[in-house]
């Protein structure tokens, strides 16, 4: 997949939307507790700012779902990202309208605008065509730099690239280069690790993988489902009642395919989910009931790391256990140690390993963290994401911006 980015056209004094995936946890007064999203998208911003762009940022921030929250309001993130640039970020109290139409006329090439919550406007995320054509008005160029967002066809993200020239932005183009590379130009030995709580957000990555990768690691709740199906007694553990035929469909298709699918042949058990609650490691099929499986135990950590140790590439998405509650985060701590130490080249699919990854300081041993786990599944698993959808192919000839 080869998309036209932000260095393939003219930006110099142009209005710049460029959509961005903000989405930062706040402290209950108000700070930026993980500025990791802002960081990435740094360099896209710089590069506008060293082309003397008028540079309109946009982003959601939690799920308002169509109406004003003061508490997800972007004033901390604009401050946030104007210590981390040394310079001002100015900012708009509304998405759109005359006010932020002012705003943008006042701006001066290399001014910083940042716009409100988007998600406070209702027609966000329906995609609507009228909210689009306004946010659209407010500049020549849209770039969207939000990964995280393009599995969403929202109206920052879809709607707006039907009015505007729109291209990548740096930070989406290296995920699109790893992304594409890890699904579709995998070298061999090739690992797949899926953990987390649902077969069903992972079915599409499982069959897509099937007949690719060599291994398939499965951890986490999700692999109850699939004990669950193969007949074992899984105690009080959480698994997808709706989801057992599918888990077995799966396994079948799985004895014929390429890949060595495996599941954990030990767990960690306890009767109670909390930190240093009392717990234990039984074999798979011997959990009592009342008590659930909460992490992969030492014999399938093993069993991972034997699987691991011999890979060119290793792709990861979702924890193998309950991370979250001390003890059990020790199989996703043994397995992100493994995959670090290791000379392949490694891809983390965002979202919750990615967190569990910098609380470890292991970041720096990852080839590439995407910014998207959504996202990232549903491109690994084969979908045509709209965001991607909406940005001009390379292909595309012309002078895109007159």
């Amino acid at each position: 997949m080869s998309k036209l980015t932000v260095r393939d056209i003219p930006v110099e004094g142009k209005r710049v939307f460029v959509r961005v995936d903000f989405n930062v946890p706040l402290s209950p007064e108000g700070e930026v507790l993980d500025d990791t999203k802002i960081r990435v998208t740094i360099p896209t911003i710089r590069y506008l700012l060293e082309k003397g762009s008028k540079i309109i940022l946009a982003s959601h921030l939690g799920r308002p779902k169509g109406r004003v929250v003061k508490e997800l309001c972007m004033a901390p993130v604009a401050e946030r990202l104007s210590q981390l640039l040394e310079r001002e970020v100015l900012r708009s109290e509304q998405v759109i309208g005359a006010e932020v139409e002012r705003a943008v006329q006042a701006l001066k090439p290399g001014d910083i605008l940042m716009l409100e919550n988007l998600r406070f406007e209702a027609g966000e995320e329906k995609n609507d065509p009228g909210l689009a054509a306004a946010l659209a008005r407010l500049a020549d160029v849209y770039v969207n730099d939000a990964f995280a967002t393009a599995h969403r066809a929202h109206a920052s993200t879809f709607g707006i690239a039907e009015y505007l020239p729109a291209v990548a932005g740096l930070l989406m183009e290296k995920e699109i280069a790893y992304l594409s590379k890890s699904r579709d130009n995998s070298p061999s030995p090739l690992v797949v690790i899926l953990g987390g709580k649902k077969v069903a957000d992972k079915i599409g990555v499982i069959r897509h993988f099937l007949n690719k990768a060599d291994s398939l690691l499965i951890g986490g709740a999700m692999a109850n489902t699939f004990l669950k199906a193969q007949g074992y007694n899984m105690g009080g553990s959480f698994y997808e009642d709706d989801k057992l035929d599918v888990a077995s469909a799966i396994i079948e298709e799985a004895k014929k395919s390429k890949a060595g699918f495996y599941l954990p042949l030990d767990v960690v058990i306890t009767e109670e989910l909390r930190a240093n609650s009392p717990s234990k490691t039984v074999k798979v099929g011997n959990i009592p009931e009342g008590w659930s499986a909460v992490d992969i135990g030492p014999e399938t950590v093993k069993v991972f790391q034997k699987m691991l140790l011999g890979a060119k590439m290793i792709l990861w998405n979702g924890p193998l256990g309950a991370y979250e509650f001390p003890p059990f985060h020790e199989g996703t701590e043994q397995i992100a140690r493994t995959i670090a130490a290791t000379e392949a080249e490694s891809i983390v699919g965002g979202g919750d390993i990615a967190a569990a990854l910098e609380t470890l300081s292991l970041a720096d041993g990852i080839t590439y963290i995407s910014s998207g786990g959504g996202a990232a599944l549903e491109f690994w698993g084969g979908k045509e994401l709209p965001g991607l959808i909406a940005l001009k192919d390379r292909s595309s000839v012309g002078n895109m911006v007159r």
